[in-house]
């Protein structure tokens, strides 16, 4: 297999980690996928996307457990 994007051969599976937004509030996600080691292209199967969408089915329905791991911060006013 080679890149569509990149060309290059050097595609291997490695763990990323995935956001999923709900509303404001963003979960990271860690799930193994095909990378493209030169240009970062990711490569999802379809066992893979419907994986990440059951968990975000069960995210929005509150059947996982979620642990608070930082905060993002916005500026009200002008800079």
């Amino acid at each position: 297999m080679k890149c569509i994007i990149c060309n290059s051969p050097d595609i291997k599976k490695k763990k990323v980690e995935e956001e999923i937004r709900i509303g404001k509030d963003v979960a990271f996600v860690s799930i193994e996928v095909l990378v493209c080691d030169s240009c970062g292209e990711r490569y999802y199967d379809r066992r893979t996307m419907k994986e990440l969408e059951d968990i975000e089915r069960n995210i929005k329905e509150k059947n996982v457990p979620l642990e608070e791991v930082g905060r993002i911060l916005k500026p009200t006013g002008t800079l």
